[in-house]
């Protein structure tokens, strides 16, 4: 970011700044990794897709960590990745997450409830975990869950419940970090957004009715991508939000306002 910024501006300026952006291969996490390096930020891009991860990765100056988060080691290898490459981490964007059933509350297999639970709740605890003690050496960090507004309202025709409870646990989780780390300069936020387009909701925008179903409900009147959850990220990530901890941020076009 250039050097003589307004000082409104200036605020935003994370040049220089450690992030690790999970879920990089792929829809919001690969638009915030683009953002956050485009701002100056030293990025590693988190994924189980090499495929995918690499060339971003090469794109964006950064480090590409490829990893499955839902396992026991990944965090803590990401993060100690990441801090030998690049340098002490002070952002963590947690965007990785999945939908792995969309059967009925009363039929939600064992299994993949476990399967959510690891991957949208565990993993960015583990992570937030891992990368604590570089903020705490810095004297500054910030934690940004990416949540859903699934955790907040339920979604007709949508069966969803495991994911609306991991989803609805990182608003737990960002008050509860925020309480407890937040004399360490860390603060921790969540940024619950709407529908958008991505490889999850793509049947959703592909189908006329399903486009008809999400403009009825918003109302703003355009649908959502990636880049409408980019201000909200930058702002939290940056000292322009350093009053700002335990909150979730709803982006939603207007849908959980009715």
């Amino acid at each position: 970011m250039a050097a003589h910024l307004p000082p409104a501006l200036s605020l935003f300026d994370i040049s220089g700044r450690v992030a690790i952006v999970t879920g990089g291969s792929s829809g919001l996490g690969q638009t915030l990794a683009r953002s956050l390096a485009d701002l100056g930020a030293k990025v590693a891009v988190v994924a189980r897709r090499a495929e995918r991860l690499e060339p971003l990765a090469k794109e964006v100056d950064g480090l590409a960590v490829v990893a499955d988060l839902a396992t026991e080691e990944a965090p803590g290898r990401v993060v100690a990745e990441t801090a030998a490459a690049l340098g002490p981490p002070e952002i963590l964007v947690n965007a990785a997450g999945n939908i792995f059933t969309h059967a009925p509350a009363e039929d939600e297999p064992l299994d993949a409830i476990m399967q959510t639970l690891r991957l949208n709740l565990v993993a960015p605890f583990r992570l937030s975990q891992e990368v604590f003690p570089h903020m705490r050496a810095l004297g500054r960090g910030s934690i940004i869950f990416v949540s859903s507004i699934s955790g907040h309202v339920g979604v007709p025709s949508i069966p969803q419940a495991s994911y609306a409870a991991t989803k609805l646990g990182l608003s737990g989780l960002t008050s509860e970090l925020a309480v407890q780390w937040g004399r360490h300069s860390v603060r921790v936020n969540t940024v619950a957004p709407g529908f958008f387009r991505s490889e999850i909701t793509e049947s959703l925008y592909d189908d006329e009715k399903g486009r008809n179903w999400l403009a009825r409900n918003i109302l703003v009147p355009h649908a959502a991508t990636a880049d409408d959850l980019i201000g909200s990220v930058v702002w939290l990530a940056s000292d322009a939000a350093r009053y700002v901890t335990g909150q979730t941020l709803i982006v939603d076009g207007g849908w959980t306002a009715k």
